[in-house]
Formats: structure tokens, C-alpha cells, sequence
């Protein structure tokens, strides 16, 4: 039986990566999926994946720093498949360095895609979601390390202010029914797919402290977590920020 048969799921980043893991494990418990981001290509490619496999998809290019664009990517969805259940706010360009080193620019844009972006999509999706909806973000445990440099504005935006913003949401929604929680994951996306292949000493050095050993998979660790997540068997479940990351982290 597929547990999310009959929902609709809006995912953004879904055209790589963690978002396209998530997309694809949502569809193969039977929602149907907008799959949301800049490249049309890389969505189309996402969209065929979810078919092959007899689901059913939607691309729909997505600018998550636009206010407009992401009114008119829910727009769309919502005249696409008359509804909305699922929403994963994952599509986020991150600030990567030393304080020094990164610009007014590049944290703007990390904020803009991240902490606003997430804000402004669960406003505009609620009264959609109302009566047995589920928000799920994404942030990461970069917060929780004991040596911040140079992570320190990736973590201020990726981390600290969504996961703020979770909660806030779970607590002041969830008598309408609606669910919010937040997931921070290690998962072999490009990125850092790229990173431990191109810098293997340091990728080695950084799975030796996972105590699994390993770095997620995108859909079979990250996705599926997801759908469960989403599903009727985590109904109580909100408000929570839960790292998916092999026991690295410790958020107590």
C-alpha cells in the first residue's frame, strides 16, 4: 500500500540532489509531485524518473528568492492537481567560507533563498494545507559543530532561522491540523559528491566522524524519511528538528 496515495506534494530543489531524492521517494508512495527549481532541464529529468516508474509529475521553474515566481509556481500547482498536502522547502544557495571571506551578496542570496524563501512559501501554502497538511524544511547540523570556521554564515542561514522558523510554524498551526518539522541531513548530493572527490583526505576524515561511516543516499536515506515523515504513521510528529545524518550530530 502506498501511504501517500491521493496527496500532492510541492518540492523545491527537486531537480538534484536531496530534493530530487525526496521527489522521487514522495511519488513512489503515490503523491504526485511538482517538482520546482531554476533549470527546466534538470526538472524534466526528475519528472521522467518519477514516470518511468508509473508516478506522476510537474515541472515547474521556480525562483525561490521571487516573492511573484513562487506565487505563481503555487499557482500553478494548485490549477495542475486542485491541491496541495506536502510542502518541502529545500532549494537553497548557501554561503560558503570565512566571515571574511563571504559578501554582503552572497549571504543576501543565501538568506533570501533559505529563511525568507521558507517563510514566505509556508504562508502562502497554508490555507492549502489546513486540515492534515505537512510541512518538512531542510536545515543542517553545521550549527551544532564545535569549531565554527568557516561555516558560520552558512549555518546562520541554513540552520538557526529555519529551524526557528519550524517551530514557530508547528506550534502556532498545528491546531488547524497542520504539521511542520524540520530535517537536517548528510546526503551524497553534487555538491558534495564533487567535495569528496575532489578533497578525499579531508572527505575520509569527515565520514570517520559518522558513526555509521557513511554519507546518506539522496532518496533511499534522506526521501524515504521523508515519506514516512509525511504519512499517517508520523502524525504527532511536529515541531521537531531531526538530524538524518548516521548519528553524527547531537542536537540535545
Amino acid at each position: 500500500m502506498m501511504v501517500l496515495q491521493g496527496k500532492v506534494a510541492l518540492v523545491t530543489g527537486a531537480g538534484q540532489g536531496v530534493g530530487q531524492g525526496i521527489a522521487l521517494a514522495l511519488a513512489a508512495e503515490g503523491a504526485r509531485v511538482a517538482v520546482t527549481g531554476r533549470t527546466l532541464q534538470k526538472l524534466q529529468a526528475t519528472c521522467e524518473l518519477i514516470q518511468q516508474r508509473g508516478g506522476e509529475a510537474l515541472p515547474v521553474v521556480c525562483d525561490v528568492k521571487s516573492l511573484a515566481s513562487l506565487e505563481q509556481c503555487l499557482a500553478t500547482v494548485l490549477a495542475h492537481f486542485c491541491g496541495l498536502q506536502i510542502l518541502v522547502n529545500n532549494a537553497q544557495e548557501v554561503p560558503l567560507g570565512k566571515l571574511d571571506e563571504v559578501t554582503d551578496e552572497r549571504f543576501a542570496a543565501g538568506w533570501e533563498s533559505g529563511p525568507l524563501a521558507t517563510f514566505r512559501l509556508m504562508k502562502l501554502c497554508r490555507p492549502h494545507l489546513s486540515g492534515g497538511g505537512c510541512i518538512i524544511n531542510l536545515a543542517s547540523a553545521a550549527g551544532k559543530r564545535w569549531d565554527m570556521t568557516g561555516y558560520g554564515a552558512y549555518a546562520a542561514t541554513k540552520k538557526e532561522a529555519i529551524r526557528s522558523l519550524t517551530r514557530a510554524a508547528a506550534c502556532e498551526w498545528g491546531a488547524e491540523g497542520i504539521r511542520t518539522n524540520v530535517i537536517l541531513p548528510h546526503a551524497k548530493s553534487p555538491g558534495l559528491q564533487w567535495w569528496m572527490e575532489n578533497h578525499p583526505e579531508e572527505a575520509a576524515a569527515f565520514v570517520a566522524t559518522i558513526p555509521q561511516r557513511r554519507v546518506g543516499d539522496c532518496e533511499e536515506d534522506i526521501g524515504r524519511f521523508v515519506a514516512l515523515l509525511c504519512s499517517d504513521a508520523s502524525r504527532y510528529v511536529n515541531g521537531q528538528s531531526i538530524a538524518l545524518d548516521g548519528g553524527q550530530a547531537y542536537l540535545g
